[in-house]
């Protein structure tokens, strides 16, 4: 969203993609239950994810997760607006907002397409490993 109508984003919560991502353990950072994880998600995954939750949202691609200095890229989210009420009623908290965009993030329209190429790719024609196999000899 534009956050131009939002000018101080210092105060709006910070979401890493480790926050929600299942192949990080408890001690690498991921927040939330393993079976409630998603695989891998990217800032633009959690982004486009705040944007269907009608959610003002900012990504600053710049940004590296403290423990992880080469996972690049947070987005902040802003959940009350200046009088307290809710953007959206149903998320009211930092957990609340990390385990609808975790249950989200599989079902992204990106996601659907590359599984949907990678399944058709991988079927397709016999394998072409040749035939011979065994000990080298030195």
């Amino acid at each position: 969203m534009d956050s131009g109508a939002f000018p101080n984003i210092k105060k709006w919560i910070v979401m890493y993609p480790v926050y929600i991502n299942s192949m990080k353990t408890m001690a690498e950072g991921r927040r939330i239950g393993l079976s409630k994880a998603c695989e891998n998600p990217s800032c633009a995954e959690i982004a486009d994810c705040c944007s269907y939750l009608k959610l003002p949202f900012a990504i600053e691609i710049d940004k590296a997760y403290p423990r992880d200095f080469m996972q690049r890229g947070r987005v902040r989210v802003l959940l009350k607006t200046e009088d307290g009420s809710l953007f959206n009623s149903s998320i009211s908290s930092r957990k609340q907002l990390m385990l609808r965009v975790a249950e989200m993030v599989p079902r992204h329209h990106g996601r659907t397409k590359k599984q949907e190429t990678a399944s058709t790719s991988s079927t397709s024609g016999p394998s072409t490993k040749s035939g011979k196999g065994g000990k080298k000899r030195r």
